[in-house]
């Protein structure tokens, strides 16, 4: 709940108004699983809030860990279905990082090909209950320094939630994060990437995969209703070279997107604006016959760009050996 909510509360169960402020200070700063543990509400008001609510953190089903750290969390959501979120350190370039990436659907709608939770169909949006949920209940929650919106779904398919979830995480009566900390994951559809623009503060990954219309629609069907083009001239209004930062994922195939010629032409879609560049190997998936590109091939896609004024990487592959793509553990484990 919001603040406003929990003020709501507070007068539908004669609470004192400032107990809306205690009440988040308990859930999101104690992080406290039990009502009974807020122990400046009095007692009266506990037995009443008891009566009627919960706290409704639950621990995740399942988790597999890898060799190198990374883990992957299964949880219960939207009734009976499986989600997944990714727990990824990284102690590399000086400075140790913990990043989440947190699922915002059960399935998705967008069916693009390469995507195993498409495969999946959709079987409901998470409400922010089970976003944040994500976040608070996993046992490296406190060692979090950033969050990414990059799991199962398509978060602006559920924007509503998902701003909701960015406002707790991110406001003085909630975690209190700075949005920086804070990458929400899209492939881009025009009016609500808008929305999302104006009324937060985080840094934006734009799923891209190819600069070709026709080859992008082949792979990602939102293409129809928001071509990538559209969508580069929209992120070129906005300022991503200050507060904010701007990313295209661009996940490699062998023989398909692989080539200068795609680089180029990925170049000058991103001309106008202040973007950088992830190159993504594929963590193949049954039943797709694409394969990932060979490594001299990304290296100089990589190299193509950096020496044409685009800021390029390649990320490392994490947690493959248990299956940390997303949708795999979820889908593994769909009839369970």
């Amino acid at each position: 709940m919001t603040i406003e909510e929990l003020a709501e509360v507070a007068a539908e169960l004669s609470m004192p108004r400032f107990a809306a402020g205690q009440m988040a200070q308990w859930l999101y700063q104690k992080r406290v699983t039990d009502i009974d543990a807020m122990t400046n509400l009095s007692k009266t008001s506990r037995d009443r809030l008891k009566k009627s609510y919960t706290v409704g953190r639950y621990d995740p089903c399942d988790v597999a860990r890898s060799i190198d750290g990374t883990a992957k969390y299964l949880f219960r959501a939207c009734g009976d279905k499986m989600i997944e979120s990714v727990y990824i350190p990284d102690n590399g370039r000086g400075s140790e990082r913990a990043t989440l990436c947190v699922s915002s659907q059960a399935g998705c709608k967008m069916n693009c090909l390469f995507c195993m939770t498409g495969r999946q169909g959709f079987h409901g949006n998470l409400t922010c209950r089970e976003i944040i949920n994500q976040i608070m209940s996993i046992p490296e929650s406190e060692r979090l320094t950033n969050l990414v919106f990059m799991g199962m779904g398509e978060p602006t398919d559920n924007l509503a939630e998902v701003m909701k979830a960015i406002r707790i995480l991110t406001e003085k009566w909630g975690l209190a994060w700075s949005p920086r900390r804070i990458t929400v994951s899209s492939i881009g559809r025009v009016a609500q990437l808008r929305t999302l623009l104006d009324q937060t503060d985080v840094h934006i990954a734009i799923s891209v995969h190819s600069p070709y219309s026709a080859e992008r629609l082949q792979l990602m069907p939102i293409e129809k209703a928001s071509p990538i083009a559209k969508v580069m001239a929209l992120l070129a209004d906005y300022d991503f070279a200050h507060q904010r930062r701007l990313s295209v994922e661009y996940i490699m195939w062998s023989g398909l997107n692989d080539d200068l010629q795609h680089a180029e032409a990925l170049r000058r879609l991103l001309r106008n604006t202040d973007a950088r560049v992830n190159l993504i190997r594929f963590h193949a998936i049954p039943g797709a016959a694409l394969k990932t590109s060979d490594e001299q091939r990304m290296v100089d896609f990589r190299d193509y760009l950096n020496s044409h004024g685009v800021i390029c990487t390649i990320r490392r592959s994490r947690g493959e050996d248990i299956f940390a793509a997303c949708g795999m553990l979820a889908g593994k484990n769909l009839n369970n």
